[in-house]
């Protein structure tokens, strides 16, 4: 065994047979690869702050819509500042940290997916009431019904993530088949449960609800244009339009998180695993990408947010009053 182990570097060298290899990447890919995953976590962390100071600090911002998109950003924020960071980590290096940060980090990552998942979820039914019922959304939407559906929403991903990681929170590096590595291995049961929950469920409910959304707004489109003319529609006419431009962008949002979302576990549907492949690890890096296009999407979409962003990088948002300044 000694003969066979010869010229292999492993992570623990004195536990021989028992010891996962090290990564193979050269050195320069190696570097190279961490400094761009690197950058991309860092813009990833940055970018997403600002949408949270943002409308945790101007009062003008605390609109039920806003406060979907800071718990998207929190997810995101979290995707930036640890889960990318560990990625990276556990890509490029043996797994040194023991089997329960393992498993703390498998669960992290759970809930945080599941979290962003259920903010689309709500972004998609907010854009539905707002389009398709205009005259009850003020009073059907209000901040308090979507903070407390925000807080139900984090709560149910927490709740779903310990019963779709129970057996390594239970027992922890009990899928793991060397020392030196942190996989996550789910029995084909709570996979296809999972997949159902996780992906088929929510992104059919995305799907009906903005094709909806997407039907109604070229109706309402061509009645404001039929009706422009007429003086005593104006303050409607703002109104409906403010609200498709809403929807047009959270619209851009839904389709983007898609796109980054639904290659991973197609893939999973395709072979039934997506351990140990390189191609599943870009699918994987795709996904957390999407945390930093979001606020991309905000800054080209939403003035509100370029003009908030100005007030907080020159740290105007310091003198007293600043959060009364009018950015819409």
């Amino acid at each position: 065994m000694m003969e066979a182990q010869a010229g292999v570097a492993l992570c623990f060298p004195q536990l021989l047979n028992a010891s996962c290899r090290k990564p193979t990447l050269p050195w320069t890919e190696a570097v190279l690869l961490n400094i761009m995953l690197s950058l991309v976590s860092l813009m990833t962390v940055s970018l997403n702050l600002l949408v949270i100071i943002s409308v945790s600090h101007f009062r003008r911002l605390h609109t039920p819509t806003n406060i979907l998109l800071i718990s998207l950003a929190v997810s995101d924020f979290l995707v930036g500042l640890l889960l990318m960071p560990i990625e990276i980590f556990r890509k490029t290096s043996c797994w040194v940290l023991g089997d329960i940060m393992c498993s703390l980090y498998r669960y992290l990552t759970s809930n945080v997916v599941s979290a962003s998942i259920g903010n689309i979820i709500l972004i998609s039914a907010d854009r539905y009431v707002a389009i398709c019922d205009p005259l009850h959304y003020p009073t059907r939407v209000t901040v308090t019904r979507v903070k407390l559906c925000v807080c139900l929403c984090w709560l149910c991903a927490a709740l779903y993530s310990c019963f779709y990681m129970n057996n390594i929170l239970i027992q922890p590096g009990r899928t793991k088949s060397c020392h030196g590595e942190c996989m996550l291995v789910i029995d084909h049961i709570a996979g296809t449960i999972d997949m159902f929950l996780s992906f088929i469920f929510p992104v059919t409910i995305i799907i009906v609800l903005y094709l909806r959304v997407f039907v109604v707004a070229v109706s309402q489109a061509r009645t404001m244009r039929s009706h422009v003319t007429a003086v005593s529609l104006q303050v409607s006419v703002t109104t409906k339009k403010s609200e498709l431009k809403a929807a047009r962008t959270l619209g851009v949002l839904v389709v983007v998180y898609l796109m980054c979302f639904c290659p991973i576990y197609c893939y999973t549907l395709a072979v039934d695993s997506v351990i140990n492949t390189s191609f599943a690890s870009f699918m994987l890096f795709l996904f957390y990408f999407n945390s930093c296009l979001n606020p991309l999407i905000y800054a080209l979409f939403y003035r509100w947010f370029r003009k908030a962003g100005k007030l907080i990088v020159t740290l105007l948002i310091l003198q007293p009053g600043s959060c009364e300044a009018n950015i819409l």
